[in-house]
């Protein structure tokens, strides 16, 4: 039975747009069914200095992957479309970046995979796509509603 996750996309090198209708084809092919998308916001980077903007957009997804299925396949197609994970741990500018925000009203506590994503709760980045589509969504472990969490970062 398909359950309903919340990814972000968010890029700043290249052409973020061009490289989101990548992401969102193969998404479609590998991983099940794109049912919403939001509009794209465009940010400041969050966590170092870097000279342009980010642009993010947050996809509603169906899927009947397992959640280690799922960061497998989104792990694969950040490298298809030239993401390098650098050995040293920190932000910095990227082709493309695939977070596991939400999976419903699910809570993953996995080594590879923690989900809601840790960082949820900090990051309007995140929050603002995320309230376009699954406002009402509750944090499972706050229990506060996306967009409650979006009022408290801003």
């Amino acid at each position: 039975m398909a359950e309903e996750v919340l990814l972000l996309l968010g890029a700043d090198l290249g052409d973020p747009k061009v490289t989101f209708t990548r992401v969102e084809d193969l998404l479609a092919g590998r991983c099940g069914t794109i049912l919403a998308r939001s509009r794209d916001h465009w940010t400041e980077p969050w966590g170092f200095a870097g000279a342009q903007l980010f642009l993010n957009r947050a996809l509603l997804i169906a899927t009947e992957l397992e959640p280690l299925a799922l960061l497998r396949e989104v792990l694969a197609i950040e490298r298809e479309l030239g993401r390098v994970r650098g050995a040293a741990q920190g932000y910095a500018s990227r082709s493309i970046d695939i977070d596991l925000l939400l999976w419903k009203d699910r809570q993953i506590a996995l080594p590879a995979l923690k989900v809601p994503h840790p960082r949820l709760h900090e990051r309007a980045f995140a929050l603002a796509p995320a309230a376009d589509l699954v406002p009402h969504w509750r944090h499972p472990l706050s229990g506060n509603t996306v967009l409650r969490l979006l009022d408290q970062v801003l």
